[in-house]
């Protein structure tokens, strides 16, 4: 029995203020009867000395710890940076708002047109930095790596999703999970391509066969099933056959919320999924205060014991496997290129719960970020049939009407690597995250900010989002979509001298493992979907209202508010609100 967050944290809060209340009321009791002018004081008079004693030790710490703040900044020659103007409960209203109704991060955006690339702000207590600035951001990641980390406010928000897997640890811990991952991704496996070819073969006959009905589709759906099913066989061995469940149909027709569709057991296991990532994002961005949200259960939890229903028979067999068959285990040992990641990990750890929080942690990274990519993909197609054509022009060129790609033909197609970054650049899968000081750091001056000071437990927010979208950085077309930017002139104006302007993988230490993989998985999809269909719009008349922007948001310089088509959403990673519902045309039969 667990008990729930909430009740954790009241006790945490109490328990001080408790001592603090009974060693004042003391005190002052004690005093009574030697001094006067304190014997005919009430006890209600102490009960109160006693209440707000805490409160104002509180008060006087941040007082004095703001100062401290100042002097050792001052003594390394740094400042530290703007603080936001606002009460807690304005700061974090304005955050929750951003990510529930708004613009993806306007609320951010904001604030650095007021205070610069890099600014502080507490909310309940809670130092907040927030930058997208690369030099402090590359501080971060790469350059003082050792004096950040996920901090203990991030793993706990995390712990009821990630448990202790490779992206909720830190020091040892990561090091030994990080370890016990890498060699899993090399060369040879993330460029076997077979499991991509059965999936996306199945993902496009139920396209097609769904567009012969009439119907649009939810192309956001076929992705996220694309993608889970992928990755699921090549962690597990097994898939969990989420297209098998047959794709959604839209809002209105007879079909719509089939209930042999809802309850297919790969999309239970979806929806424990996105619901875990969710709950776990609103923990994220309510801030420290977030167990006050979940008072009498773990909101997260349940939905991770149903992903568990469907990772422990997979285990449980492959264990078996394991321990009844000598040739499972040499077939195994001596050919490593047949084992599947869990059969890597099974062979690395006999901890199951180390086992089950690798494989949920791996699948995040694995399915959801890559299906966030191809779902930005396409929504650009619908914009852009320029872009299409020229896609289809060099697939056609270098791969053919109907043949499978390899490795060494992807990679000599420029320019659909130059679409897929620009993807990335305007709508990364990770637009916003954080490490936590473990030490006092300095971040360097740049050509607008001097040296910040940040103490040591701050949480450290960035926004790549934000960051790629710098116009400083990109220049004067940074919101154009526009793939020639990572081919032309302007790749060596601006790219090439300060890589870490763009980041759509992280970098430093912790930098994606699977990149590459990504990369693989999503040139490999576009090219066998781009083989079979054209001519992409956005089906208006299916499209749910509440993915479609306010009618009274108008462009705001410096962003594509008003200017996109679709809602942006984020959880762990980002997405387009609800759904995007696409019709194309075959190109076999133009």
């Amino acid at each position: 029995m667990v008990a729930p967050p909430g009740l954790i944290f009241i006790y945490r809060l109490a328990f001080p203020q408790i001592i603090v209340l009974i060693t004042t009321y003391g005190a002052l009791a004690s005093v009574e009867g030697r001094l006067p002018d304190f014997s005919s004081l009430s006890t209600w008079i102490y009960l109160i000395c006693a209440f707000f004693a805490r409160p104002l030790l509180i008060l006087v710490n941040s007082w004095y710890t703001e100062r401290s703040d100042d002097r050792k900044a001052v003594e390394l020659g740094a400042v530290q940076p703007p603080a936001v103007v606002g009460s807690s409960n304005e700061l974090r209203s304005a955050i929750m708002r951003s990510f529930s109704h708004g613009y993806t991060g306007d609320c951010f955006f904001e604030w650095t047109k007021r205070y610069g690339y890099t600014y502080r702000m507490k909310i309940y207590g809670e130092k907040r930095i927030m930058t997208i600035e690369p030099e402090h951001i590359k501080a971060i990641l790469a350059t003082q790596f050792d004096n950040f980390e996920k901090g203990p406010v991030v793993f706990e928000q995390f712990h009821s999703l990630l448990g202790l897997g490779v992206f909720n640890s830190d020091g040892d811990r990561w090091k030994t999970h990080r370890n016990m991952t890498r060699p899993f991704f090399n060369r040879n496996r993330i460029s076997d391509f077979d499991n991509f070819e059965r999936h996306a073969e199945d993902t496009i006959a139920m396209i097609k066969a769904r567009l012969a009905e009439g119907y649009p589709v939810d192309f956001q759906d076929v992705v996220a099933r694309f993608t889970l099913d992928s990755a699921t066989e090549f962690l597990f061995g097994k898939d969990v056959e989420s297209l098998g469940a047959n794709l959604p149909y839209p809002d209105g027709s007879a079909l719509a919320n089939d209930l042999s569709i809802l309850n297919h057991p790969s999309n239970v296991f979806v929806r424990a999924f996105m619901q875990g990532q969710i709950q776990t994002a609103f923990r994220a961005r309510f801030g420290k205060m977030w167990p006050l949200k979940e008072i009498w259960s773990d909101e997260v939890l349940p939905h991770r014991r149903q992903v568990d229903k469907f990772v422990n028979p997979i285990l449980e067999e492959r264990q078996r496997q394991h321990l009844a068959t000598s040739a499972w285990t040499e077939k195994i040992g001596n050919d490593e290129e047949e084992e599947t990641f869990l059969d890597h990990l099974i062979k690395h750890t006999a901890d199951n719960q180390v086992i089950k929080d690798e494989l949920v942690n791996i699948l995040v990274a694995g399915r959801d970020t890559t299906a966030s990519l191809l779902t930005f993909c396409i929504y650009v197609l619908t914009e852009r049939p320029d872009i299409t054509e020229r896609l289809r022009s060099e697939i056609l060129e270098k791969v053919g009407p109907n043949a499978r790609p390899t490795y060494e033909i992807i990679s000599e197609m420029k320019f659909l690597r130059a679409f897929i970054n620009e993807t990335l650049r305007l709508y990364p899968a990770v637009p916003f995250n954080a490490r936590t000081t473990k030490n006092p750091v300095v971040f360097p001056p740049t050509e607008t900010q001097p040296a910040y000071f940040v103490p040591a437990g701050v949480k450290c927010q960035y926004s790549v989002f934000l960051m790629h979208r710098r116009a400083d950085l990109w220049g004067p077309d940074v919101l154009n979509f526009d793939p020639d930017r990572f081919l032309d002139e302007r790749l060596h104006k601006y790219l090439t001298p300060n890589p870490f302007i763009f980041l759509p993988f992280n970098a430093g230490p912790r930098i994606c493992l699977g990149q590459q993989f990504a990369y693989n998985e999503t040139s490999y999809f576009l090219i066998k979907f781009l083989q079979a269909f054209t001519d992409f719009q956005i089906a208006w008349d299916k499209q749910p209202e509440c993915s479609k922007p306010p009618v009274d948001w108008q462009p705001v310089p410096g962003t594509t508010k008003g200017r996109d088509k679709v809602l942006h959403a984020s959880h762990l990673t980002m997405n387009i609100k609800e759904a995007l519902w696409v019709r194309m045309k075959d190109a076999g039969i133009l």
